[in-house]
C-alpha cells in the first residue's frame, strides 16, 4: 500500500470540511487533527472570509519594527551612495553631519541597506586551484632539487625596498645565488636563473612556494617562469600553501642571511648586493654546516652535467598522443571547436592522451594539466576546476 501524501493546505481544508459536517464535537475534531481549539477557530474564520486561499501560510513578518532605520535616513543613504559612490564607513560619517541629533546607523546596517537596493556589486570570485600536496622528491644528490624563494623584502637606507632572490642546492646546502631585486617579477628573476644555469648547469627540479613569479592559478599552477623551466627539462615543484617547513633547509638559510646582511641594511641596492656576495662566499666556502659534519657546503657540491642549451629543445610526446599548438590567445582548435587552455602556454605544444571515450589527459611536457572532456568542451584540472569555454572566432592554427 503506497504512503498517502498530504500537505498543510489539504489538512486544513479537510479540517474545515469535517467541522462544517458536524460529525464530531469541535474539541474532539481538534484532537484528531492535532491542533488547539484556538488554531481550529482561526482556520474556520479565515475560510469564511477568504475561502480556500485563506488557508495558505501567511508571512510572520511583524507589522512594525521599533529598531528599523527611519525612511528619511534610508533615502539619504541611497542618495549619497548614488551621488558620491562611497562605501558604508564614509557614508556613516556624512550622516553624522546631516543628522547631528540622531545616532547614525552602524556600518553593517548601511551596507545591508545598500545591498537590499542593489547598490553593492558582488565581489568577483578569484579562481583558486587546489594543490597537489606535499612534495616528496628525495634530495639524495647535488642538483636533484634546487630551492628558490624571495627573502622577505626590507627597506634600504635610501627608502627603496630590496627583494633578495635566493637559490640553493637542497642536498649540499650550497647557496647558488643571492640577488637583490627591486620587485619579485619575472623580468628580474629570469636573468638570475639564466646566469645560474649557465654557471652550474640544470637541476632536475626547482622547489618553490606558490607565490609569483614561481606559480599562478593557471592549469598545472604554471607561471611564465615555470613554463620556461619545463622547456629546459626542469620540473617545477611547489610546497603546500602556508607550510614553509616543507622547504625548511631554505628557510633556515634565510634566517642566517637576514642576521648577517640586513641588520642594519645598506644605503642602496649596489652596496647591499656587495654584502650579499660576501655572505654567499662565506656561507659556501668558510662557514661549517652542521648537517654536513661541520664541513662547508662547497665540499659537498658539484655542478650539474646538464648544460644550459643555446636553444630551447622541442617538447617530445609519445606517438599515441594528440599534439596541439596553443595559439597566442591561449586556446586550441579541437576539430571545429575552440578550447580554452591557458594564455601562459601561448605558442607552446600540449599533448592529449585518450584514457576513455571522449576523455583525455592533457600534458605540457611531463606536467599533467588536467582532463579534457570532449563532450563539454573544457579542461578540468585534477581538483574539479574547469577552464571557461570561450566562443570566439580565431584564425586557423597553421
Amino acid at each position: 500500500m503506497p504512503w498517502r501524501e498530504t500537505s498543510a493546505m489539504n489538512e486544513r481544508f479537510n479540517f474545515v470540511v469535517d467541522a462544517q459536517r458536524g460529525h464530531f464535537p469541535f474539541a474532539e475534531l481538534c484532537r484528531r487533527y492535532g491542533v488547539s481549539r484556538k488554531t481550529g477557530y482561526k482556520w474556520l474564520h479565515r475560510f469564511e472570509e477568504h475561502g480556500p486561499q485563506g488557508l495558505a501560510d501567511r508571512s510572520h513578518r511583524p507589522h512594525s519594527c521599533p529598531h528599523a532605520t527611519p525612511l528619511e535616513i534610508v533615502q539619504a543613504i541611497l542618495e549619497l551612495r548614488r551621488r558620491r559612490g562611497w562605501g558604508a564607513p564614509k557614508l556613516q560619517r556624512l550622516l553624522q553631519d546631516r543628522f547631528p541629533k540622531r545616532p547614525p546607523p552602524t556600518v553593517g546596517t548601511i551596507h545591508r541597506i545598500l545591498d537590499r537596493h542593489g547598490l553593492v556589486l558582488p565581489k568577483r570570485r578569484r579562481l583558486r586551484r587546489a594543490h597537489p600536496g606535499r612534495p616528496t622528491t628525495p634530495i639524495d644528490q647535488p642538483n636533484a632539487v634546487w630551492s628558490a624563494d624571495f627573502k622577505g623584502q626590507f627597506r634600504l637606507r635610501n627608502s627603496l625596498y630590496c627583494y633578495p632572490l635566493t637559490v640553493q642546492d637542497g642536498f649540499s646546502r650550497f647557496l647558488l645565488g643571492c640577488q637583490g631585486l627591486t620587485a619579485p617579477t619575472i623580468e628580474g628573476s629570469r636573468p638570475v636563473f639564466e646566469r645560474l644555469f649557465r654557471e652550474y648547469g640544470l637541476p632536475q627540479r626547482i622547489r618553490t612556494d606558490n607565490g609569483a613569479p614561481f606559480a599562478s592559478n593557471a592549469l598545472g599552477r604554471l607561471s611564465t617562469l615555470s613554463v620556461w623551466w619545463v622547456r629546459l627539462g626542469i620540473l617545477p615543484e611547489l610546497i603546500e600553501p602556508g607550510q614553509p617547513q616543507q622547504n625548511g633547509r631554505h628557510e633556515r638559510m634565510h634566517k642566517t642571511l637576514k642576521a648577517r646582511t640586513t641588520r642594519p641594511p645598506e644605503r642602496n641596492l649596489r652596496a647591499q648586493q656587495r654584502r650579499f656576495d660576501a655572505f654567499l662566499h662565506e656561507f659556501n666556502h668558510e662557514r661549517p654546516h652542521e648537517a654536513l659534519g661541520q664541513e662547508p657546503p662547497a665540499s659537498a657540491y658539484q655542478p650539474s652535467d646538464r648544460a644550459f642549451p643555446r636553444k630551447l629543445p622541442p617538447l617530445e610526446y609519445p606517438a599515441h598522443f594528440e599534439v596541439r599548438r596553443v595559439s597566442r590567445n591561449g586556446g586550441i582548435r579541437w576539430y571545429t571547436r575552440w578550447i580554452n587552455v591557458s594564455h601562459l602556454l601561448g605558442e607552446q605544444y600540449v599533448g592529449f592522451e585518450e584514457i576513455d571515450d571522449s576523455l583525455w589527459e592533457v600534458y605540457f611536457g611531463p606536467v599533467k594539466l588536467g582532463r579534457f572532456h570532449e563532450q563539454e568542451g573544457n579542461i578540468e584540472d585534477h581538483y574539479g576546476r574547469k577552464t571557461r569555454h570561450q566562443r570566439r572566432k580565431v584564425s586557423p592554427i597553421r
